[in-house]
């Protein structure tokens, strides 16, 4: 995969185009949300100098898809490390040449390409060798196909997912069968979270869709919250908004 996208208004600057290494730029997203709707791909830019609305786009994107995005020209090894935080690829500093940064976005891709075994939501624990939900560390008991569901929720949390997708990825139909097989399952899936005290995690939504629901995150107060310094360090009223993972 020899492919990027750049989010960063303008064109690449020469010193990070890998088409000049033979890559394929696929457009660029700088009029748009600063989301990878197609997270198959790394993402580059200069986060300094996204307006505010837009770096809160970007920092707001799902794990899965801010995995595929790496962050140029961070000065400060805080904010580098307050971005990694926050789940981003990664985020280098003034400097690095072209080949380095070739070698980093192959990485990351790899990286952001390869399953976890583990993935954590509030206070439930995903293993996927197990095939199991873990919560305090006691199992679920989950059957094969409610695993599946959780962990194709877990794709995107907070985000809906579509009883067509739900079907396409864990049933492998291209069709919505007369039987309400998802919807049972659905409902089986949801009463062993609720034994295990985290009832309403799995949402229905109106257009018929399912979610995680998104888990609370603090309120921002003032400076001593998320650190005030944090929102004005790059220098171009740049925002870093930290999350917990």
């Amino acid at each position: 995969m020899r492919q990027f996208r750049w989010f960063s208004a303008g064109p690449v600057p020469v010193d990070y185009d890998l088409r000049r290494l033979g890559w394929e730029l696929l457009g660029d997203l700088s009029s748009g949300t600063g989301r990878t709707h197609d997270p198959a791909h790394v993402l580059l830019g200069l986060p300094r100098q996204l307006p505010l609305p837009q770096w809160l786009s970007l920092s707001g994107s799902s794990l899965p898809q801010r995995k595929w995005i790496m962050l140029l020209e961070v000065a400060d090894s805080a904010e580098r490390a307050r971005m990694l935080r926050m789940g981003f690829g990664d985020a280098i500093d003034f400097g690095a040449s072209l080949e380095e940064l070739e070698y980093r976005v192959q990485r990351l891709a790899h990286f952001a390409e390869s399953l976890p075994r583990y993935r954590h939501y509030g206070a439930l624990r995903i293993d996927l060798l197990a095939r199991e939900g873990f919560v305090a560390g006691r199992a679920l008991g989950l059957h094969p196909r409610e695993f599946a569901l959780l962990w194709r929720l877990s794709d995107t949390p907070g985000e809906a997912v579509t009883p067509h997708e739900l079907l396409s990825d864990v049933w492998r139909l291209s069709f919505r069968p007369e039987t309400n097989s998802l919807a049972v399952h659905v409902s089986r899936l949801r009463a062993k979270l609720r034994l295990a005290g985290i009832d309403g995690l799995i949402e229905t939504l109106p257009e018929g869709g399912y979610r995680l629901a998104p888990l609370q995150r603090p309120a921002i107060g003032g400076a001593h919250d998320l650190g005030l310094d944090g929102y004005l360090r790059m220098g171009k009223e740049y925002a870093v908004v930290a999350s917990s993972l």
